[in-house]
């Protein structure tokens, strides 16, 4: 299990759900959990940095997005925000300006409506605010 939280990080759900493949006790998955957090194998914030992080760079995944991952993976609140703020802000609107621009771009829908809709669908299921993508449409179909 060190190894397997050594490797990539983990959070806690991730490493039980592991755990329950060997047959262990209750008892032994907990000292096992209790081992990988006091020898820093096992850190639910450093998780939640890394992932929030990675998503975004990687994936270019809005705050939404993440969240959404992170809460799936049963995070507190509070550590699904430490996460979003290693975040930058200039570099998340960045993203989000070229993200657009390459979306819409690369959406070949003749039809005005139709070439709206996906543009906007693309980006909501990245997990981008409603208001920056519906703003974002607005600026792109005023420019085209």
């Amino acid at each position: 299990m060190e190894y397997y939280c050594s490797y990539q990080e983990r959070c806690h759900l991730e490493v039980m759900q592991k755990l329950y493949g060997f047959a262990l006790t209750q008892h032994e998955r907990d000292e096992v959990v209790v081992h990988l957090i006091q020898h820093n194998f096992l850190n639910e914030e450093r998780f939640a940095k890394t992932f929030a992080l990675s998503k975004f760079h990687q994936k270019k995944w809005g705050k939404i997005r993440i969240t959404n991952e992170l809460k799936q993976r049963q995070m507190s609140t509070f550590l699904i925000t430490k996460g979003l703020q290693e975040i930058p802000n200039h570099e998340y609107e960045e993203t989000f300006e070229t993200l657009t621009e390459k979306t819409w771009q690369t959406i070949t829908e003749k039809n005005a409506l139709k070439k709206r809709k996906k543009f906007c669908d693309t980006l909501l299921r990245k997990g981008w605010e409603s208001e920056l993508v519906y703003e974002a449409v607005k600026k792109l179909e005023k420019n085209s």
